[in-house]
């Protein structure tokens, strides 16, 4: 009778000390948030380009074809996203915005998982500014922002006088003084040298450390690249032949009958030491800028297999959400164009892929897309409720669950006084005034062929009924984003 009550007892603490595996654990996230990203990536039919991680990591999961952004410029764009509201007249206008100034009574993405038990650390740029909505998270880092200076510098200014991160002693030197540099930079250096090397090094940490905690975690991984100046190791550069890399077919021309307003001069670009101040540069510096922005996509593609490596190593991977998103897209010389910062398809369509290793679903899905989609779709797959009235996104489940869904019926896409209506078949803007609201030019572009965007048929007759209908969209759905707040 003893031996039984004993062997009862170890049974019963045997039994106990398994039950906490019984209770599934909520499902982490991982967020790589790419700058000034195009779908130019072979998983995305770039088949020029060398992203073989970003490409592993598209076949497991959700790829999706037609995501945009609501907001074509980094900062503006990271407050939409994180706080899946879409911008307003005076909301999210450019690079410079601060979310806690502009939207202070917002519940973000990162803040919602904090208060429902979740790590959360950021890492690179997530928000653009590094003293915005700090207490959202548990860490705030970003390579040599917290290092010692002895300019008395805070660390957001001492970022921003560090972060175009040259590598050459010459562009070091000018860099130092006149604070400008080239665009690019081929540089014979190890893939932990450059600001990006040293974020992977600091994800990687991070999933070990995270590994021995019994907490979720939102782990973020801010990429600088491929950001203007395009600097990377000489290796990604030699994985090209530059002979081979063209210019766009449209590259010598806006298209036809567009307003002049709906052209970039591109200041961006034109800020760096090796770009004209006026004009358009040679053909040799654009097959050179081409250059450098495939060779940044590719380091960025290397950094981020050593992160999912990691993950698997630690056997995290089982249970962790993989978002790869990019802020906005970007302009290679298209319409006579760089950069972003135009209501063209070229600066407002992104790559997205999401990875969930809890559900089998796999495959492509051409389902029209926001990035103000993201924060509902990440709450419901983890189990948070989202905050009510905030949110003008919808999530994305459905479609994970079933990629041939439709998607949106039509995104809707600000920068500057230039208003977008995105479908699955036309991109239609309108440029308005901001005193009276009036209508300054607008342009229609069919997409059924293809985006190019090479003739604005806003005129031609055969369009007349689609462009009423979907002026009153514009002007009935988004009046309030249009003239509000």
């Amino acid at each position: 009778m003893r031996k039984l009550l004993l062997l009862s007892f170890f049974i019963f603490l045997n039994c106990k000390n398994t039950v906490p595996d019984l209770i599934p654990k909520k499902p982490n996230v991982l967020l790589f948030y790419i700058d000034d990203l195009r779908p130019e990536l072979a998983s995305f039919g770039a088949t020029h380009i060398q992203s073989p991680n970003i490409d592993a990591l598209a076949s497991k999961g959700i790829k999706f074809t037609n995501a945009y952004c609501n907001v074509p410029v980094c900062g503006a764009s990271r407050a939409s996203m994180l706080t899946g509201m879409l911008p307003t007249k005076k909301r999210f206008i450019n690079y410079n915005t601060f979310v806690e100034k502009e939207t202070p009574e917002a519940v973000t993405l990162p803040q919602l998982f904090k208060s429902n038990g979740y790590t959360t650390i950021s890492n690179g740029k997530i928000y653009h500014h590094l003293d915005d909505r700090e207490t959202d998270w548990n860490e705030v880092w970003r390579p040599y922002a917290f290092d010692k200076n002895d300019l008395g510098l805070a660390p957001t200014d001492y970022w921003q006088s560090l972060w175009k991160d040259y590598q050459n002693p010459t562009n070091i030197s000018n860099y130092k003084i006149t604070d400008k540099g080239p665009a690019y930079e081929s540089a014979e250096v190890s893939d932990f040298t450059h600001i990006d090397g040293l974020l992977t090094e600091k994800v990687i940490k991070d999933i070990k450390k995270l590994k021995k905690s019994n907490n979720p975690f939102f782990l973020s991984a801010g990429f600088i690249s491929p950001h203007l100046p395009f600097n990377a190791p000489k290796k990604y550069w030699d994985l090209y032949d530059r002979n081979t890399i063209l210019q766009p077919e449209n590259h010598d021309a806006i298209p036809l009958d567009a307003p002049k307003i709906s052209i970039s001069s591109w200041p961006e670009m034109r800020s760096y030491s090796n770009i004209p101040k006026r004009g358009q540069v040679s053909d040799s510096i654009a097959i050179d800028l081409i250059h450098g922005y495939y060779a940044t996509v590719s380091y960025t593609d290397a950094l981020i297999g050593k992160i999912l490596h990691e993950l698997k190593e630690q056997e995290l991977d089982k249970n962790t959400v993989v978002i790869f998103v990019s802020d906005h897209g970007y302009n290679l010389q298209e319409h006579t164009q760089w950069a972003k910062f135009t209501n063209y398809n070229t600066s407002t369509q992104v790559p997205l892929i999401i990875y969930n290793p809890l559900t089998k679903a796999k495959g492509t899905t051409n389902a029209l897309t926001a990035l103000v989609d993201i924060y509902p779709t990440l709450a419901e797959i983890c189990g948070i409720e989202i905050p009510k009235e905030q949110l003008d996104g919808t999530s994305l489940v459905p479609i994970l669950n079933n990629p041939n869904l439709e998607g949106k019926k039509h995104v809707f896409i600000k920068k500057g006084n230039g208003f977008t209506l995105k479908t699955r078949d036309f991109s239609y803007t309108e440029f308005i005034k901001s005193k009276d609201n009036s209508i300054i030019a607008r342009m229609l572009y069919d997409h059924r062929a293809t985006k190019f965007e090479n003739v604005n048929i806003i005129n031609q007759k055969e369009f007349k009924n689609k462009v009423s209908e979907l002026n009153l969209i514009l002007h009935s759905e988004y009046q309030k984003n249009i003239e509000g707040n």
